[in-house]
């Protein structure tokens, strides 16, 4: 062999063994996962529920689908005509009572057989079927239900039973791996992996949980099953996808465990969730708003609303302040707010650090109890009509009776929308205008003369309700 071909060899035999080694370099730098599986899954368990439905008439000669598993029961049902599906035992005609069966997960947090899992898994049963590892089936007691944090407790009889170990989610970092065990599609104790992609998360309509966001394949019948960090310790409660397929998509939402055990315990001691309470509607702080109140940069949570007689009201919280923190925590996002004042309890005393016409101050604000409904406040009606053509709106001043109905003091209500800045920014005939540039309005005609005066080129805050409902807007004048 020639000195070249031998140097070009040993290169080969070089690179090769550089390859090996970072291959086995990065197997060890990859979790295992099967010893975290082997002591946690005995822990998880699958649920079922039975909810009995209206009647129906169904056909004659159909199959008897009843204890098939309910993947392959579902498929057959699809694949059978209209009219034809056996909802119960037998073949014969005539009206039956149907039964829908939900799966999903859970998990033992107790040796005496308590279980925690997602209030929609088990929202509306009639009964409840868990399933432990060891393929004993139990009749569940529903302990109690929390549809604000989407957590359910259950209880089955025994002793002695596999519980799992509860971590700290605040502890959390993202980035840090994670698995969740569960049924997805009915495929018991299936483990599946990933990252955690962020913390502190916020979903449409559920303003008291800061989910954590993780990229773990979560599938229908993974709802409430547990999320373990690489201690084998449950940091969450897996509760949601986001999906435009019906499937896994990479973004995965999980209740914080801290967050349900505070909701479980308090379900098991009285059976219903005691959370703080500061009576506003907030919004987001956008650039335009924090421009328009003299903020360095978009923060906080903006008060569009604040409920008569209620805690923040009492408070001398006020419509536009900016609230920047809560007890020493900074709001950052305003959904940051509701999460900080729901684990206080009532009575507890809240320091809020607003912003109020461009200077910091600090309220101490009584925290009251969460209602279970929410107070409305009344819609409006036209009263004489004033005109304010820089803004393109006619306005007209309110009566005395919308005043009590809205409990507001003053402000002024829309006759017309005609071509200008108020078409642009989406405003309508009946919304009740209260602020304009940071300034009550007190009539129609206070309205035309703040109107005037508008700045030209920077960012200018209307509040308007529409249907009861507060918000800031934000708007520029060009000339």
């Amino acid at each position: 062999m020639s000195i070249p071909r031998l140097k070009s060899y040993f290169s080969l035999v070089a690179a090769l063994l550089m390859l090996g080694q970072v291959a086995a370099a990065q197997a060890e730098a990859l979790p295992d996962f099967t010893s975290l599986v082997e002591q946690a899954s005995p822990a998880v368990v699958n649920i079922s529920t039975r909810q009995k439905m209206p009647q129906r008439s169904v056909a004659g000669n159909q199959p008897d689908l009843e204890g098939l598993p309910p993947m392959l029961r579902e498929f057959l049902e699809r694949s059978m005509p209209p009219g034809s599906r056996a909802p119960g035992k037998g073949g014969g005609g005539g009206d039956r009572q149907r039964e829908a069966q939900s799966l999903g997960s859970g998990f033992i947090i107790s040796a005496d057989g308590y279980i925690l899992t997602n209030n929609h898994v088990i929202d509306g049963a009639d009964e409840i079927i868990v399933r432990l590892s060891d393929r004993n089936e139990l009749k569940a007691k529903l302990v109690g239900t929390d549809p604000r944090t989407d957590v359910a407790v259950l209880k089955i009889d025994g002793k002695d039973l596999p519980t799992v170990k509860l971590g700290n989610s605040d502890k959390l970092k993202v980035g840090e791996w994670v698995l969740a065990i569960g049924s997805p599609f009915g495929f018991d104790h299936s483990a599946t992996k990933g990252i955690v992609s962020a913390k502190g998360r916020s979903l449409p309509n559920d303003t008291y949980v800061p989910f954590i966001q993780t990229d773990v394949a979560i599938n229908p019948g993974n709802s409430g099953g547990p999320l373990f960090n690489m201690a084998g310790e449950v940091v969450g409660i897996n509760s949601q996808i986001f999906t435009r397929s019906g499937g896994f998509m990479g973004l995965s939402f999980a209740i914080p465990i801290d967050v349900a055990m505070d909701v479980a315990n308090q379900l098991k001691a009285s059976g219903k969730v005691n959370r703080g309470w500061l009576g506003v509607v907030i919004q987001e702080v956008s650039k335009d708003l924090a421009e328009s109140f003299g903020l360095d940069k978009p923060a906080g949570a903006l008060v569009a609303q604040v409920l008569e007689d209620g805690p923040a009201a009492k408070g001398g919280l006020q419509v536009g302040d900016v609230i920047l923190s809560a007890n020493g925590q900074p709001i950052v996002m305003s959904a940051d707010l509701p999460h900080l004042i729901g684990n206080l309890k009532d009575g507890t005393k809240a320091d809020l650090e607003v912003i109020r016409d461009g200077k910091r101050k600090t309220l101490t604000v009584t925290v009251g109890a969460l209602p279970d409904e929410g107070q409305e406040m009344g819609d409006s009606a036209p009263g004489v009509e004033r005109n304010s053509n820089r803004l393109g709106v006619s306005v007209v001043d309110l009566t005395a009776e919308q005043k009590k109905t809205l409990e507001l003091k003053g402000g002024v209500v829309i006759k017309d929308v005609q071509d200008g800045p108020a078409a642009l920014i989406g405003l309508q005939p009946g919304d009740v205008i209260t602020h304009l540039n940071n300034q009550s309005i007190a009539s129609a005609k206070n309205f035309t003369d703040i109107a005037k005066d508008l700045p030209k080129n920077r960012s200018v805050s209307m509040r308007v309700l529409r249907q009861g409902r507060a918000s800031f807007i934000t708007f520029k004048l060009a000339e």
